[in-house]
């Protein structure tokens, strides 16, 4: 299950109209493989970036299949804490507090609810065991750009996520994560671009719960 193509399945009040170009990123045009010591220690930079961020924002554009596309504040701290929160008009929210990833509707008051080892995200917060274990380095045409693809062959369920890098130093060992396309069992994409990172930020712990809207939607006995 792809989290975020089950979000984007819905009608989103703030789609930006018209159809948007989410393919693979030019850079991704596949080259002649690289040696084998260099596609390891790409990968090693990669892991060691995602590492070292002990925190960030960052403002996110979401691009389904279809063509929708949403907007908002991405919000990760380690270990396996993230949260997307959408922009105003789309009454959803997507929390992870460390152990599982949470989908939050409080439009129609559901909240839906998955281990994060079952979701592409699980590469994304927890670098050690997937992308390491299940990464593959995919070649590009620009050397400026790191491309890591992870999946589980013995679970395809779980998806796959492809997280594009480019190296700038400046971010945490110096790789900077610019986006990724995270591609579910049915195939259905989704595309995540970050800009405008801010590392090292404070963030409580707080920022990582939320209002159960069932609670509230229940009626007293």
């Amino acid at each position: 299950m792809n989290i975020f193509t089950s979000l984007t399945k819905r009608p989103l009040r703030a789609a930006i109209a018209g159809a948007l170009a989410i393919g693979l990123p030019a850079a991704m045009i596949a080259l002649p493989a690289t040696s084998a010591e260099a596609a390891q220690g790409d990968l090693d930079r990669a892991v060691t970036a995602l590492r070292g961020i002990s925190t960030m924002k960052a403002d996110f554009t979401q691009t389904d299949r279809q063509g929708q596309t949403v907007g908002g504040v991405m919000t990760l701290k380690r270990p396996g804490k993230i949260r997307f929160e959408y922009e105003k008009g789309v009454p959803m929210l997507v929390v992870s507090n460390g152990s599982s990833l949470y989908l939050i509707d409080y439009e129609v008051n559901q909240v839906q609810r998955w281990p994060i080892k079952r979701s592409p995200l699980g590469a994304l917060l927890d670098p050690s065991r997937d992308v390491k274990q299940y990464g593959k380095l995919v070649p590009t045409s620009n050397p400026d750009v790191v491309s890591v693809e992870v999946r589980d062959p013995k679970r395809p369920e779980f998806g796959v996520i492809t997280m594009i890098f480019i190296r700038n130093s400046a971010a945490p060992g110096g790789l900077q994560l610019t986006n990724w396309v995270a591609l579910d069992s049915q195939n259905h994409r989704t595309t995540v671009r970050l800009r405008n990172h801010r590392y090292g930020v404070s963030v409580a712990d707080s920022a990582f719960k939320f209002d159960d809207p069932r609670r509230s939607s229940r009626r007293p006995s």
